[in-house]
């Protein structure tokens, strides 16, 4: 690559090379996974409520609990009441402790208590008796025990929980310190007398979590013997089975959670590599092209080979690559054809002021001057043609194409040529076009530009009497604009060289220096801006004699 001057290379070596570096967790990572498990982490946490599952089991466990205590309590007012006055019966204690354990037996962790109307406890199936009386309580069996991690992850779980909002369950659970153990007594006197209203209004359970963490139902029915209430049976159990249940169904959930989140960061960090380390490999790309280290290969083909959005992107930047170091080149290139075409009479000029102050002959001095004028006019003429082809560029980048109708605009050249026809014998221009008109997404100005360079280019060449035709037709898709003269053609050997920038192949009889070279270099430009083409040929006749020469230019039709 051309090292585009001191300038260019003063200001890549001080521009410091910047260093892209793929952290551990990107930050376009982080958002992936951010956006994939914020909808799966919602979705489990509104899961782990479960708090109408637990209502639920709670529920069952209460009206399971209550109708074994209805059966209790029924058993008791039929077999273990004495009745010596009709309007007053009353418990027997022996009676009725030794059926309330006869009761209890099938119910493993359930204990049961019979209170007299006045509060005092009558049977108690957890105390055991002796010959003496009471001798101890049978053992309550061990709370849960699922070891350190599973007991950690279940606390952290009811914390989350409690920092969440959320409704308050039908079924209340007492979790407070103060909650009642496995002795706790009801209010009997209370019992009474919401039995004396009515089984409506009997009293709710009492649900507690204790300090062991067993969670312990109590509810308390009355004994009735004829209409009259001779007792309160309390039945208490740990209800296991609600917890067993909640936290088989929590650690499903969890483990369903975790393997939906570790799929999830894999496939997250999947996108990563497929989207931010290849996005990251691009940046590199640029910024090697900016430092002029990338003129080809910068992009990797592997990311040029790719079928999707990053493939395209990659494709755009190594095009646009290509096309940057192009017109880099071709600036390079113009430059370098610029100074060789001024020092041409700039060295004339020299010469000839070098030569003027040595002679006096009044007739050289005045062929001298005449010769520096010549070479002014034309180093005048190659500046302006120079920046007219300079800004072109620019302001074709500027501009939008729209339907332009090509017609209208030969009609008024063909108008104007007839207008200013030096004599009779200047070539004729012959417009050749649909009725109809032809439009073309062209910029109009740039247009008449390419016209008037390619018709002013076929009078120069075409001899007395000559014809000029320009013929417009539809191709499908494509209008072709064929401009014709009938002069001498071109030398085939320069086939290949007529656009090029400074090229000149002018008449014979035509002054020295009145063209720049630059015409059919910038028709050239401005066509191809407008996506499309322009070549030139020679008119044959059947025997291959050249009629002439035949500029075409394709450019796209409305």
């Amino acid at each position: 690559m051309p090292d585009g001057g001191i300038l260019s290379g003063l200001n890549r070596a001080a521009a410091p090379r910047r260093r892209f570096r793929q952290p551990w967790v990107s930050p376009l990572l982080r958002r992936i996974l951010l956006v994939n498990a914020l909808p799966l982490a919602l979705l489990v946490m509104s899961l782990l409520y479960l708090d109408q599952y637990q209502n639920g089991l709670l529920e069952a466990q209460v009206t399971a609990l209550r109708e074994q205590a209805r059966v209790f309590a029924g058993a008791l007012g039929e077999s273990a009441v004495r009745i010596t006055d009709p309007d007053n019966p009353k418990l027997v204690p022996e009676v009725a402790a030794s059926l309330l354990r006869r009761l209890t037996e099938p119910t493993p962790g359930a204990q049961a208590r019979l209170y007299a109307p006045d509060g005092a406890i009558l049977a108690n199936t957890r105390m055991r008796e002796g010959p003496g009386g009471v001798i101890g309580a049978d053992p309550l069996p061990p709370p849960l025990d699922r070891g350190p991690v599973l007991s950690m992850v279940g606390w952290v779980y009811d914390a989350m929980l409690g920092l969440l909002p959320h409704e308050t369950p039908t079924t209340l659970v007492d979790t407070t310190p103060t909650a009642g153990g496995p002795d706790w007594q009801p209010d009997v006197k209370e019992e009474l007398r919401l039995s004396s209203a009515g089984n409506s209004n009997e009293t709710a359970p009492y649900i507690r979590r204790t300090k062991d963490n067993r969670l312990l139902v109590t509810v308390a029915v009355p004994v009735e013997r004829d209409k009259h209430t001779v007792g309160i049976v309390s039945l208490t159990r740990e209800a296991r089975e609600v917890d067993e249940s909640l936290f088989s169904v929590r650690m499903s959930i969890l483990a369903l959670f975790g393997m939906a989140l570790g799929l999830t960061v894999l496939l997250s960090w999947y996108m990563s590599l497929t989207i931010a380390r290849p996005i990251l490999r691009l940046a590199e790309a640029a910024a090697d092209m900016r430092e002029g280290r990338g003129r080809s290969g910068s992009v990797p083909p592997s990311l040029l080979k790719r079928r999707d959005e990053v493939g395209l992107l990659a494709v755009a930047l190594a095009e646009s690559s290509a096309a940057l170091w192009e017109r880099m080149d071709a600036t390079e290139r113009f430059a370098a054809d610029v100074a060789h075409e001024i020092k041409n009479p700039l060295s004339s000029i020299r010469s000839a002021i070098e030569t003027l102050r040595r002679i006096e002959d009044a007739g050289r001095q005045r062929q001298l001057l005449t010769i520096i004028a010549q070479d002014v006019v034309r180093l005048d003429r190659l500046i302006s043609d120079v920046s007219d082809a300079s800004r072109l560029d620019a302001e074709l980048s500027r501009v939008t194409a729209e339907p332009v109708d090509v017609v209208p605009i030969l009609r008024t050249l063909q108008e104007l040529d007839e207008a200013t026809r030096s004599s009779e014998t200047a070539p004729r221009l012959e417009v050749i076009a649909p009725p109809n008109g032809l439009k073309i997404w062209a910029v109009e100005d740039r247009l008449v530009q390419v016209l008037r360079n390619l018709i002013g280019n076929a009078q120069s060449f075409s001899p007395p009497r000559g014809r000029i035709a320009v013929r417009v037709r539809d191709t499908g898709g494509m209008a072709e604009l064929c401009v014709e003269d009938d002069g001498p053609g071109i030398p085939q050997a320069n086939l290949e060289h007529i656009f090029d920038r400074f090229y000149s192949e002018r008449p014979s009889g035509e002054s020295f220096g009145q063209h720049s070279g630059l015409g059919l270099s910038i028709s050239r430009q401005i066509v191809e801006a407008l996506h499309g083409q322009i070549s030139a040929e020679n008119r044959r006749d059947g025997s291959g004699r050249v009629l002439g020469a035949r500029f075409i230019v394709r450019l796209p039709a409305v």
